[in-house]
């Protein structure tokens, strides 16, 4: 079976997989339109935006001031202003529409792995400068089937993980090694269908790990469940699979595999708990290219005002070597990475965070900076000289 022709099975067995999840409880019912918009209906427009700005200091005191590998708060001994985001949604009836412009350092870590593609005279590149503006876009529309049927189109954050983009919603001021190694975004269409209360299934297809134009001519999937008590309990598991290294590399055109479960779970009022376990493997012309990952978070509440969280995360990633040629890394330059993680928040009042965060880097090998960094970052890249990293930051941010 040639390569093509397994990637169109990979695909529409994936499609299948919801196909039967979906459909027992679709047919049982009458086949629904699409709501027509009534005249009553009415346009709601909310307008929101936050802004995220810190001081760090590395212990190991480099003289190129960055704290390396660490996703949006990679800068010391400097009062950094991270992002500044800007959001809008719509609705009306049952269409709908978001977007979130943002500004700062976040957005170029964000869109780091944005492809390149070369323009011509009649069509221009498209680079991450020309995306990097924009978090997430996208339009939606409600169909009336069962429990309800979002299907979305643009630009969205992944659904890999717990943690989010904006830190008020995380726990943790520093995201940990899982969220910046995986995929922050993705391009495409998906579908969310409330098969009940509790229960939801999701399904996408789209140009692959953080690729507003992808890198090569094949699509990516992905396939999920999802279940929600109130209040109390949300657990997610998602298969994600699709080819994504680019053209004419060594590796060949391999299918990656990705499985990532992830949950949290407010145990009382005043302790939640928040675990995530992600695996994932790659055959490739090299060899098999493999990961495996975990996180846990625990967060407490000391007062109404005041919370405790604490984060430690572990990264192993394998990468097979045949005929002397090793397949390049996807994720780190190291067999790998872990992390501690200590972070104090205050909320003295409403819509604004001030934390102060512990962490503590530890890698397989050098990937960290440290006192003189041979190396002008311009005319010759920075060379890793240190194999951990200790880190105090003082973060604020607000939102309306």
């Amino acid at each position: 079976m040639s390569p093509a022709t397994q990637r169109v099975w990979s695909l529409a067995a994936l499609t299948g997989v919801l196909a039967v999840s979906i459909a027992p409880r679709v047919l049982a019912q009458t086949a629904a339109e699409p709501e027509p918009l009534s005249p009553t209906d009415e346009l709601n427009v909310t307008f929101g935006g936050y802004v995220e700005a810190f001081y760090q200091w590395n212990l190991n005191d480099p003289d190129n001031r960055m704290t390396n590998f660490r996703g949006f708060d990679n800068r010391h001994d400097t009062f950094t202003l991270s992002n500044v985001a800007l959001d809008g949604q719509m609705t009306y009836g049952p269409a709908q529409a978001r977007i979130t412009l943002q500004v700062g350092h976040t957005p170029d870590t964000y869109y780091l792995a944005e492809p390149f593609s070369p323009g011509t005279s009649g069509a221009n590149e498209s680079s991450k400068d020309l995306w990097k503006y924009v978090q997430q876009a996208y339009a939606g529309y409600e169909f009336g089937v069962g429990g309800g049927l979002l299907v979305q189109a643009g630009i969205f954050l992944s659904p890999i993980g717990p943690e989010s983009m904006p830190v008020k919603d995380s726990w943790n001021w520093s995201r940990s090694n899982l969220f910046f190694g995986l995929p922050f975004y993705h391009t495409g269409i998906h579908a969310t269908y409330k098969a009940t209360d509790e229960w939801s299934v999701r399904l996408g297809l789209v140009n692959g790990w953080n690729s507003v134009v992808d890198n090569n001519p094949e699509k990516s999937g992905h396939v999920g469940v999802i279940y929600t008590k109130a209040d109390k309990l949300t657990w997610t598991f998602l298969y994600f699979g699709g080819i994504e290294r680019n053209d004419h590399v060594p590796e060949g055109d391999p299918w990656r595999s990705t499985f990532d479960t992830h949950a949290t779970w407010q145990a009382t009022d005043w302790f939640a708990l928040q675990p995530h376990f992600d695996v994932g493997f790659e055959p490739n012309d090299l060899g098999v290219s493999y990961w495996v990952a975990e996180a846990l978070s625990a967060r407490f509440r000391i007062m109404d005002w005041l919370y405790l969280a604490v984060r430690e995360d572990f990264f192993y990633e394998s990468a097979p070597t045949d005929g002397g040629v090793t397949a390049s890394r996807i994720f780190w330059p190291v067999d790998w990475v872990a992390s501690a993680t200590a972070t104090a928040e205050a909320r003295l009042v409403d819509h604004v965070s001030f934390r102060l965060e512990y962490r503590h880097d530890h890698a397989a090998g050098d990937m960290y900076f440290a006192n003189e960094v041979a190396g002008d970052g311009e005319t010759a890249p920075f060379v890793p000289n240190a194999r951990y990293q200790d880190t105090f930051a003082l973060g604020a941010t607000a939102w309306f």
